[in-house]
């Protein structure tokens, strides 16, 4: 046999495996694909029921209104930080002072930021990832950030309260 003969022979085996195979990718591994996947944010957990201690002094049915199991995220956050839920007013001032009563570190994000960085310095991601010196995870979800300066300005022109701003010099040449 010669050598063509055998490369023939040799791809067309090849050819013959690669139909075995499935092209089919999970869902959650294949951060391209255009069908609609579960959405995992959607899901919003209820609260445990409790079963009344008299049945007769339940309060009238309200269709499309809350609900005792209803998940109440802010309440439950303010109750969590020793607040009142039931006390809020127009503002969370208390809120944020009991949140940082002992203290706020003005470079958190810088420090994060650095940290975040010597992470990924020191886990590089996969070998093509290294070699092409590019991830997929950013580019996966580089439609999704947030430009914070532009986000605070549209917020700014409609008129809404911003309290905290992002520390970078075009939010603080802003205030």
């Amino acid at each position: 046999m010669s050598a063509a003969s055998n490369l023939g022979i040799a791809l067309s085996g090849l050819l013959l495996l690669s139909a075995c195979g499935s092209s089919t990718v999970p869902e959650l591994m294949n951060l391209r694909t255009n069908r609609p996947g579960p959405d995992e944010f959607a899901i919003v957990p209820t609260k445990a029921l409790q079963m009344p201690t008299d049945l007769n002094t339940l309060p009238p049915p309200t269709p499309g209104g809350s609900n005792l199991v209803d998940p109440t995220p802010e309440a439950d956050a303010i109750a969590a930080l020793g607040g009142n839920p039931n006390a809020r007013g127009n503002s969370d001032g208390a809120l944020v002072s009991y949140a940082a009563r002992k203290g706020t570190d003005p470079s958190i994000r810088q420090e994060l930021a650095a940290a975040d960085l010597d992470y990924r310095k020191d886990h590089r991601g996969r070998l093509l990832d290294r070699i092409t010196g590019k991830t997929l995870y950013y580019k996966a979800y580089a439609p999704m950030a947030l430009n914070q300066e532009t986000e605070l300005e549209r917020w700014r022109r409609l008129n809404v309260a911003t309290p905290s701003a992002p520390p970078s010099g075009t939010a603080q040449a802003a205030q």
